[in-house]
């Protein structure tokens, strides 16, 4: 029996996709679990409370939880660079290049993006509730669906003159401009944080990256928006890994049918060599012919065999079945007409 034919392109879009769909679904079932765990995390109030409620936690310390409040520096804010009085705790200045570069092969421009720089700043801050109660943030850069606001966004459009014209068709490149953007996580916004809450020797509360490894999230937005955010991209991810896994069972698919069509080819020859086979041996002894025979029998190929098969669509009868395989293409001898297909000549 034939090995399973995979051919070279074959093989690489079936090793392709089954490699993006194993890595989509790592990521969903990532994904899926930390939002199982952020959906079981419990609610805690940022109230004169909580630090008598660490104190009496074995360990003190809550592994993940969900607390919000109010955002407050400890010490001196940030202050923008751009925009008079606005303060903040975290704050990212970015310079952007925008440029229309030529693509050859769908002969036409394109946008291009690329960072030129970029600089974060931090200070350290708590979030507050009420009774003056606060949670000391930390590591807040390591933190998912850290959005902030935009507070400043300027474009320098690229002024160029004719030699710069003619050195961008030739080089392919279009200068647009720069973006300059600030943005940052104002002092009195309401955050909202999904990690591990302890409480410190010196009775500071504290909210930090888990240890367990689960995701760590600071988010600008309400509890049931975020949680609403990770459930569209879990489905996201699922519906990834279920396109590429049903590309990669399509060309399995494809591949197991022409394998089987190449079966029943070889089946149906090896059903018609027996057969000619039968029919030869019972009268010439596996196909040769005795010295009376008439010449006008013998296969006009060999000239050492009885013809022994119809060709069709043509009907000619003019060789043997062992010359009919041996024939570089499935043309008769005779008129040259395509072979279609080959049945036994009955001799009475």
């Amino acid at each position: 029996m034939e090995e399973f034919p995979v051919r070279t392109v074959e093989g690489l879009c079936l090793g392709t996709s089954l490699a993006i769909s194993g890595l989509f679904f790592y990521i969903y079932r990532k994904k899926r679990k930390s939002v199982d765990k952020l959906n079981e995390a419990p609610h805690i109030n940022l109230d004169g409370k909580l630090a008598d409620l660490l104190n009496v936690t074995p360990g003190k310390c809550l592994q993940y939880v969900v607390i919000e409040g109010a955002v407050q520096p400890v010490g001196e804010p940030l202050r923008s660079q751009y925009q008079e009085g606005s303060v903040g705790v975290v704050q990212k200045l970015m310079l952007r290049e925008h440029k229309l570069v030529w693509n050859s092969l769908a002969h036409t421009w394109m946008d291009s993006e690329r960072v030129l720089h970029q600089r974060v700043n931090t200070v350290p801050f708590s979030l507050v509730g009420s009774d003056q109660a606060n949670v000391r943030v930390l590591c807040p850069l390591e933190a998912s669906e850290l959005k902030m606001e935009i507070i400043h966004e300027k474009f320098h459009q690229a002024t160029y003159g004719f030699t710069d014209i003619v050195g961008q068709y030739l080089s392919g490149e279009k200068p647009k401009g720069q973006l300059e953007t600030e943005e940052m996580i104002k002092v009195g916004a309401t955050l909202t944080g999904v990690g591990e809450l302890i409480l410190d020797t010196d009775r500071v509360l504290k909210l930090r990256p888990p240890t367990d490894g689960s995701e760590y999230f600071l988010s600008t937005a309400d509890f049931e928006t975020l949680r609403l955010e990770q459930e569209d991209q879990v489905v996201v991810w699922r519906v990834l890994a279920s396109v590429f896994a049903l590309a990669g069972a399509a060309v399995l698919l494809w591949v197991g049918c022409r394998y089987y069509r190449s079966l029943m080819v070889c089946w149906e020859q090896e059903r018609l060599k027996r057969e000619f086979e039968r029919l030869g041996s019972g009268a010439t002894q596996q196909g040769s012919r005795e010295q009376e025979t008439p010449l006008e029998n013998d296969c006009v190929i060999c000239l050492t065999q009885l013809r022994s098969c119809v060709l069709l669509d043509c009907g000619h009868v003019c060789c043997c079945y062992s010359c009919y395989q041996a024939l570089p293409q499935p043309i008769c001898p005779i008129c040259r007409q395509a072979i279609n297909r080959v049945v036994p000549l009955y001799q009475a």
